[in-house]
């Protein structure tokens, strides 16, 4: 593991399984320099086992990059159980909250990809170092975070057409989307509503079918959508989707999505930058969910708390891409070199 391309100095890394349930999973502590641990878990059928072990340490990292630019006071790591193709089990979840319980609080959990509020329940049957947990008031944090993801995603994308395109509104700009689940859905409402030119395209065509009626869009395959003629491309599926191959045929100006980890390579930051492509980075721009997640579960704040603190997504973005014009370098490593200073290793 420690010669494994994306290991980081990961502070711990466990592997847990459960013959009972069938859990097999990772969670990845990237640090807790500035707290415990935090970050969501994925359920996912993954081609490779190693793949699974690539994501949690990708992810962490990220988590800990999020954290520290967002100024919670967390750590970074992350979760993920592994799927034989079938469906995830009650049991399988308990299981996991037995082993996020054994780590005695450096990991906090929430949903990703393939989770939801009422699997938080049932992990929380068994820890209570759990967030996104269901809320009985609408004043509180709390909840799904994807919903709040998807508004900072939207603050965001707003923030890169002012300083790609120096327009204020997004009204007559078009965006291509990726991805129509929780986020990006979330996101294209937001910004048809605006009156935002819309492509989208998921792996699931009839959703990406049926959100188009909704809202007006225009709708393309998935093996289409990175290169659609647009001002805007916005990635909010699984990452790792701009690399050697696919930025070349990019057709657009701006990079701005919820994606996590987006940049395949540490290299494509330079390809992206190298093209001219305004980038925001993925884990500045979606740092919403987990914004609301830790404001729930260490009790920083209400949701008026949580809105204002995505609200300065934007601010964070401008500071990112001034620094990256008065250097010269690439906006994912100036994110990059920020976040490290925040977490201790700059």
């Amino acid at each position: 593991m420690w010669s494994h391309p994306d290991f980081d100095g990961h502070e711990s890394v466990h592997f847990f399984t459960d013959a009972k349930s069938g859990l097999r999973a990772i969670i990845a502590i990237h640090s807790t320099f500035r707290g415990p641990s935090s970050g969501g878990v994925r359920f996912w059928h993954y081609a490779h086992e190693r793949d699974a072990l690539t994501d949690a340490l990708r992810l962490s990292r990220g988590m800990s990059y999020k954290n520290a630019m967002a100024g919670l006071p967390v750590g970074g790591g992350k979760g993920v159980i592994l799927s034989d193709g079938g469906p995830k089990t009650r049991e399988q979840l308990q299981a996991f909250g037995e082993a996020i319980e054994s780590l005695q609080g450096a990991y906090v959990t929430a949903e990703d990809v393939g989770m939801s509020e009422a699997d938080m329940s049932t992990i929380a049957e068994r820890t209570r170092h759990v967030s996104g947990l269901p809320v009985a008031s609408g004043a509180a944090a709390g909840g799904d975070p994807g919903p709040v993801t998807a508004v900072g995603v939207y603050l965001g994308v707003k923030a890169a057409v002012a300083q790609g395109l120096g327009r204020e509104s997004v009204a007559g700009v078009h965006i291509a989307i990726q991805g129509v689940g929780s986020v990006g859905g979330g996101l294209a409402r937001k910004l048809a509503a605006e009156g935002a030119r819309l492509t989208l395209a998921d792996v699931n065509a009839d959703k990406a079918k049926a959100l188009a009626a909704e809202i007006g869009a225009e709708v393309v395959g998935a093996d289409e959508i990175m290169s659609v003629p647009a001002d805007l491309f916005s990635p909010n599926a699984l990452g790792a989707i701009l690399d050697e191959n696919t930025i070349p045929r990019l057709a657009t100006g701006i990079v701005a999505g919820g994606a996590n980890n987006q940049l395949a390579t540490a290299r494509d930051a330079e390809r992206l930058h190298a093209r001219g492509i305004l980038y925001a980075p993925d884990y500045v721009i979606n740092a919403g969910g987990i914004i609301n997640v830790a404001s729930e579960y260490f009790r920083l704040g209400d949701r008026a708390y949580v809105e204002a603190m995505v609200a300065q997504i934007p601010d964070r973005l401008r500071a990112i891409w001034a620094e990256s014009a008065a250097t010269g370098h690439p906006a994912a490593v100036v994110a990059d070199e920020m976040a490290q200073r925040l977490i201790g290793r700059g």
